[in-house]
């Protein structure tokens, strides 16, 4: 017990191990406790083909649940996908993804478009978001350890479809990413109000048909110099600090910004806190948060936009930052002075550096603290590769 320091120095040896003995069938079982089920995290669910009406960004929640957004129909599928491990890496690199993608879907070579990736940590198979161009049909596709391509099966797949609320006058345009946040699932998206930059929240269990809770994000774009309320999130993680729930997203152009999500009513106003710029000119594209050697790192993929220089050997780079700047509330650290990447060197300031293993991914995603899964440019095809994270 971690806390032992706690307990009187009065209980003895005696009443301690009795204390052991009453406590040993929970301590076991909760060691012992298997994690949910995807089936358990879904609440009327449906059994059969989603017919997925378009493919954005996808993730994965505990248990083999894949999260599909459907960017032009403001809604997220979750899917059962059975897919529970044992872990097995992907173990040489896979030339011409794209080639293979087109050849599994009968299309001709370049007919294929890949929208996203997403790698299962309970398994380490990779899956792909695709759009076969002549007819625009959504596939969802799986790379195993092997590198052998298969076709995720959804003629009779159990799942569940929640809308993001929409009215007359507001409307939601796209679905920028989605998160599983333990208990709720988070997704960003943009509308055609005012505070177009959205944060969506639906809680766990995810129930079919249901609408998410909504709010309105604003942020203080420090590139910029000053707060907006238009660019969507890009690309964000879910956040926990002091047992409150926050989304850290990052826009374009770069902030990184955190969102408080505790006792909002749906509807409110959210007003970000910038705690870190990466450089303007840049797209945001994956974000994830990784552990290495006791510190806590976020890092965020971006794509470098126009036809400045690049920071390196591509346009799609990556930025790691310690996750001590989202701590920051002082003043003169934040929104205004938060700081600024030195995009004149590899690192700097402190806690905020460049990915080496990163540059030229299109696509990436943690696989574990020490690798992530990249699809990565190679001459004029995209090949898949583990990278190392440093």
């Amino acid at each position: 017990m971690k806390n032992n320091r706690l307990l009187p120095l009065a209980l003895g040896a005696v009443a301690l191990g009795a204390l052991l003995t009453a406590l040993g069938p929970a301590l076991v079982r909760a060691a012992t406790a298997k994690p949910a089920s995807a089936e358990a995290l879904l609440k009327n669910a449906q059994r059969g083909n989603p017919k997925l009406q378009s493919i954005g960004t996808m993730s994965f929640g505990p248990g083999g649940l894949l999260l599909v957004a459907e960017p032009r129909h403001a809604a997220l599928v979750a899917i059962a996908t059975g897919d529970t491990g044992p872990v097995q890496k992907l173990k040489h690199r896979v030339d011409d993804v794209a080639g293979l993608a087109a050849a599994r879907l009968g299309a001709p070579a370049g007919g294929v478009q890949i929208v996203d990736l997403a790698v299962n940590p309970a398994s380490g198979k990779i899956y792909l978001g695709v759009v076969r161009q002549a007819d625009k049909q959504i596939a969802i596709l799986t790379i195993d350890a092997d590198g052998k391509v298969a076709e995720l099966p959804l003629n009779n797949a159990t799942y569940v479809r929640a809308q993001m609320p929409a009215t007359e006058k507001m409307k939601i345009g796209n679905i920028t990413d989605v998160a599983f946040a333990g208990d709720r699932v988070l997704a960003a998206g943009a509308s055609n109000e005012e505070f177009s930059s959205k944060i969506f929240s639906l809680p766990v269990p995810l129930a079919h048909g249901v609408a998410a809770n909504i709010y309105s994000a604003e942020t203080y774009h420090v590139a910029h110099g000053k707060w907006e309320t238009k660019a969507p999130i890009s690309s964000f993680v879910p956040y926990e600090e002091g047992g409150k729930h926050y989304v850290v997203g990052a826009f374009a152009c770069t902030p990184i910004a955190k969102f408080p999500l505790h006792d909002l009513q749906s509807g409110a106003n959210v007003k970000g806190t910038s705690v870190v710029e990466l450089g303007s000119g840049n797209r945001p594209l994956d974000m994830f948060a990784y552990d290495k050697g006791g510190k806590k790192w976020l890092v965020t993929h971006t794509q470098r936009m126009g036809e400045r220089a690049p920071f390196g050997p591509s346009k799609f780079w990556s930025a790691r930052v310690s996750m001590d700047y989202l701590a920051l509330n002082d003043a003169d650290k934040i929104n205004q002075k938060a700081a600024r990447r030195d995009t004149a060197k590899k690192s700097g300031p402190d806690g905020i550096e460049i990915v080496d293993s990163l540059f030229g991914a299109v696509q990436v995603d943690k696989l574990n603290n020490d690798e992530a899964v990249v699809l990565r440019e190679s001459g004029d095809k995209l090949v898949l590769e583990m990278a190392k994270l440093p």
